[in-house]
C-alpha cells in the first residue's frame, strides 16, 4: 500500500460518507482541517504540526471522549 500524499485532502476511513466528515491535509507546514460538507468553500482551520500532534495524542488517549458520550 502506498503512502498518501499529505498535501491532498484526506478523509478518515471511519467517516460515514455523508454529513459527518472532516478532511485534513498538510499545507505550508501546517495541518489544515475543513468540513467536507462545505465542498471546499467553507473555512479552514490551520494548526502547527506540534499543535496537531498534541491534539492527536490526546484523542488517542481518550481525553476528549466525554465530548461525544451521551
Amino acid at each position: 500500500m502506498s503512502t498518501p500524499d499529505p498535501s491532498q485532502w484526506i478523509k478518515a476511513s471511519a467517516s460515514d460518507g455523508g454529513s459527518n466528515c472532516v478532511e485534513m491535509r498538510l499545507h505550508d507546514d501546517a495541518v489544515e482541517v475543513r468540513d467536507t460538507k462545505a465542498h471546499g468553500t467553507g473555512p479552514t482551520l490551520g494548526f502547527t504540526k506540534s499543535e496537531f500532534s498534541a491534539w492527536l495524542h490526546g484523542a488517542k488517549n481518550g481525553e476528549f471522549d466525554h465530548l461525544i458520550t451521551d
